[in-house]
């Protein structure tokens, strides 16, 4: 009888939430563990948003939400992106949900049919290739090393493109990279997507605020892609509300009524509390999210001095999120008191390529 599904058999597990219980297990066994899994800032969520949070509760937010977010949130999303990033989505194609990560899921599991292709540019976020196979179709990696940056070229994207392509999915700043793609690069992306308009485009944008090049440059905002652009973001990177579970996305009207009615199935609209306290983000003092990018960078540049000092470590230097994507090709094979290291933690190498960097 205890026979689960096989869409569920077919899954394999979040690697970084299988890392991050690990790390808990040996913390609670009294180790000291430095905990690398979860994309997390550690920082506390500001004040101001915390505040208005506590006014919702006693404003009597009880109750069920919209589906779909409540209506004075779903404006600010759809202010924010006209005036940060010069994208044109009215309120009604906003949709929020309880974490970026949820919208990406609505998204795969509206539009993509079984043998579908979505191309992603790897390395990528591991929950990628799950989600896209939760909704039957296949994905197709373009590998970019970091002779590149780790980003890919238009040409490489030309090449992968078949007759099943249905969607591009990438994001930027990059999750694990940290890379961003120039607004340069972004039309030369855009160029070769412009010839083939059943392709749509899902901009990942969650980690916006954390970038160290200046201003972000949103992949919707360029000419000739009119109604083909889904961008997802949310609060959990640049206001440091993890816990919060909000995201957000805009797209085409017909797209976003679609992962509505999908989203209406699942959990139904975002916590009412976690929303009101994103209006507060959105609209509030964003001096807490820059101090909060600083201490990222100076984080960076540490580490990036510290790694290099290693012999045969190639390190580039990300332009955003907080990650850092070293190339350890010097390493593959090697071992170093392989012995000290209990079974359960001597991972190797290669099954972390594999893991992230598709050949």
């Amino acid at each position: 009888m205890e026979q689960v599904s096989e869409r569920l058999q077919r899954l394999e597990e979040s690697a970084t939430i299988v890392m991050a219980q690990k790390s808990r297990e040996l913390k609670a066994r009294g180790l000291n563990v430095i905990d690398l899994s979860l994309g997390e800032p550690d920082f506390l969520t500001p004040a101001h948003i915390c505040a208005a949070a506590k006014r919702a509760i006693d404003e009597g937010y009880h109750h069920y939400p919209p589906v779909a977010g409540y209506p004075d949130l779903r404006a600010a999303i759809s202010e924010k992106f006209q005036h940060e990033n010069g994208l044109d989505y009215a309120p009604e194609q906003i949709v929020v949900s309880t974490g970026a990560k949820q919208s990406l899921a609505n998204i795969m599991l509206s539009i993509l049919n079984e043998g579908d292709e979505v191309i992603v540019p790897a390395p990528y976020w591991v929950s990628y290739s799950a989600q896209i196979k939760m909704a039957g179709a296949n994905l197709r990696p373009v590998s970019a090393g970091i002779e590149s940056d780790f980003k890919i070229s238009p040409e490489q994207l030309r090449a992968t493109i078949t007759a099943k392509s249905r969607i591009f999915l990438f994001s930027s700043p990059c999750n694990p990279t940290g890379s961003v793609y120039s607004p340069s690069e972004l039309e030369a992306l855009a160029s070769v997507l412009r010839e083939y308009p059943r392709i749509l485009i899902v901009s990942d944008e969650i980690y916006e605020h954390i970038n160290f090049s200046g201003r972000h440059h949103s992949i919707g905002s360029l000419p000739g892609l009119d109604n083909r652009v889904i961008t997802v973001n949310g609060v959990s990177k640049g206001y440091a509300m993890t816990g919060w579970r909000l995201g957000y996305m805009g797209a085409p009207l017909w797209v976003a009524k679609a992962c509505t009615k999908m989203q209406g199935q699942f959990t139904s609209g975002a916590n009412s509390i976690a929303q009101r306290a994103a209006l507060e983000a959105l609209t509030g003092d964003l001096k807490p999210t820059h101090k909060m990018r600083e201490a990222f960078r100076k984080r960076r540049d540490l580490m990036i001095e510290k790694l290099s000092i290693i012999e045969g470590m190639q390190v580039n230097v990300p332009q955003g999120a907080f990650y850092l994507f070293p190339d350890v090709h010097a390493f593959l094979g090697k071992s170093y008191k392989a012995s000290r290291w209990p079974q359960s933690m001597n991972w190797h190498s290669s099954s972390l390529k594999r893991r992230w960097y598709p050949q």
